[in-house]
């Protein structure tokens, strides 16, 4: 198993531990990714050698390219819609808090 799996697996059922209640899992979740694509912007956008070393080794591009690197097939399909709808989830309860701040 490679690291950026081992990290991914470790940090979602943490979240998901330490946050019981969906909302706040789906946040976790939702931000975890963010800040992994924000990171990877960062490796791609900021010429730093050492930095870039460092995000490229140890930290995953996305969830969804987790996914897509270890799994095939229909397990694939499957953990993406997973993912999509979890996504889907998180807009709703955004869209939601947003709606009440009107």
């Amino acid at each position: 198993m490679d690291f950026d799996v081992a990290l991914l697996i470790i940090l979602i059922i943490a979240g998901v531990c330490f946050f019981r209640k969906l909302d706040s899992s789906v946040y976790y979740i939702a931000s975890l990714d963010i800040f992994f694509r924000i990171l990877t912007f960062v490796k791609d956008n900021l010429k730093i050698d050492e930095i870039s070393k460092f995000i490229e080794k140890y930290i995953p591009d996305s969830i969804p390219g987790v996914i897509r690197k270890h799994t095939e097939g229909t397990f694939t399909d499957i953990l993406l819609w997973v993912y999509v709808i979890m996504f889907g989830i998180f807009l709703f309860y955004t869209v939601k808090i947003l709606w009440k701040k009107r």
